[in-house]
């Protein structure tokens, strides 16, 4: 069953360029919103990202990674933008998450992204935590991936650069706008709890920018080293750690876990997803997750069972269920038990066995298959039992349900 939703969305950033993101939900509705900035030159769909986003998603928190101007499906150029610009760009990310879902409580940033949600988070109120993977503590740092063309970048004011087998093109104003920047003071001023994750053997950023980063900042701070992760978080395991230690570390400033978190044994609660038309998401105790929803021909999504289908489901299980128990309780020789079950609606008169004489009635159709060296005896036997499951008992015996509304 699929853990989450991810959708394409748009925004409009300050200069007017639509920027494409991917906003990565899970299936109930999410506990806190994140934002995830990308590295230098990379894209929402870096591996990192896609990865650590889905991690996210399965703890409950939604995120939205977008492509900065001139980068990916991003409308602009890129030799127009620069540092700050980045920062811009965050912002507007944020004012959209807030605008159209809620805004963004966690703010994560890889690489030089790192650096841009490190000045963007006094921008971004609502962020109450900020990570960073394999961040620049100086974001002229960045020159270094074209060092080679400095010169030709400030004598001719532009040149066009190879990064990770492609060419952009680098205008002077961006070597002069990272220059002009003070992230040490931005993250000593940061009001906000600090995660720094930096592998020892990063060869893009060396560890000793963590080192100025987390000196810089107040508490609550954290620094995890990622042992032998690469820059870009190649690995799937190093970025499945990622996620999931970022998610254990954001929990205590997040808001508290929903109602689902709190039900008691044998209690149900489903709750609408967002997701769809009539998409539900069903919490069982405190322990099971299901999707609930309807055929896409009377307009669902079709993204999970009928709630007719979990009723014959249930019904289905609990008659293997009883089968199998009698079964070897009396010690009879059954291999396997599978029922085959379907609903209908049929006209009265066409049940000889049923009470009512007009109209319609339900009709569930449940057939069992046994396999084993079994006597008919044994066989027609098990074939009884199927008939005192605890839920074919409830569904012919009166039922009282109650309906109140919530305080």
């Amino acid at each position: 069953m699929a853990i989450g939703k991810s959708e394409k969305v748009s925004f409009t950033n300050l200069r007017g360029d639509v920027l494409a993101a991917r906003l990565d939900r899970p299936l109930s509705r999410p506990r806190a919103y994140a934002l995830f900035a990308h590295c230098f030159t990379c894209s929402k769909d870096i591996f990192a990202a896609a990865r650590v986003a889905q991690g996210l998603v399965q703890n409950g928190i939604a995120v939205l990674r977008f492509d900065f101007t001139g980068l990916g499906s991003s409308e602009g150029e890129f030799e127009n933008t620069n540092f700050s610009s980045n920062v811009d760009d965050l912002v507007a990310a944020a004012e959209f998450l807030q605008e159209n879902y809620a805004a963004p409580d966690l703010l994560i940033g890889h690489s030089l992204g790192g650096a841009a949600v490190l000045v963007a988070a006094k921008h971004i109120p609502s962020a109450k935590a900020v990570a960073t993977i394999g961040a620049p503590a100086d974001p002229d740092h960045v020159k270094e991936n074209f060092s080679l063309s400095l010169d030709t970048i400030k004598e001719e004011g532009i040149a066009s650069v190879c990064l990770a087998g492609r060419p952009f093109t680098i205008k002077k104003q961006f070597l002069e706008d990272i220059a002009s920047q003070n992230l040490e003071k931005d993250v000593t001023a940061l009001s906000k709890a600090l995660l720094v994750f930096h592998s020892p053997l990063d060869q893009t950023v060396g560890i000793e920018n963590a080192a100025t980063l987390f000196t810089a900042a107040k508490h609550p701070k954290s620094f995890i080293t990622l042992d032998e992760a690469d820059h870009l978080l190649s690995r799937r395991q190093d970025a499945i750690f990622v996620a999931d230690t970022l998610t254990a570390w954001v929990n205590r400033y997040l808001p508290s876990l929903d109602e689902k978190h709190q039900l008691a044994e044998g209690e149900v609660l489903v709750n609408e997803n967002e997701l769809g038309k009539f998409a539900q998401i069903i919490s069982v105790s405190d322990t099971h997750t299901l999707l609930a929803d309807e055929p896409k021909s009377i307009g669902g999504d079709d993204s999970g069972p009928t709630p007719y289908g979990f009723l014959l489901s249930g019904l289905g299980a609990c008659t293997t269920m009883t089968i199998r128990m009698y079964a070897d309780r009396k010690k009879i020789p059954l291999q396997h038990v599978s029922v085959k079950l379907n609903h209908a609606k049929i006209h009265a008169h066409d049940c000889e066995a049923c009470e009512t004489a007009s109209g319609k009635i339900d009709r569930i159709e449940r057939v069992v298959t046994l396999k084993g060296d079994l006597t008919e005896e044994e066989r027609q036997k098990l074939l009884e039992i199927a008939d005192k499951c605890p839920v074919h008992r409830t569904l012919h015996s009166e039922v009282d349900i109650t309906t109140a509304l919530s305080a």
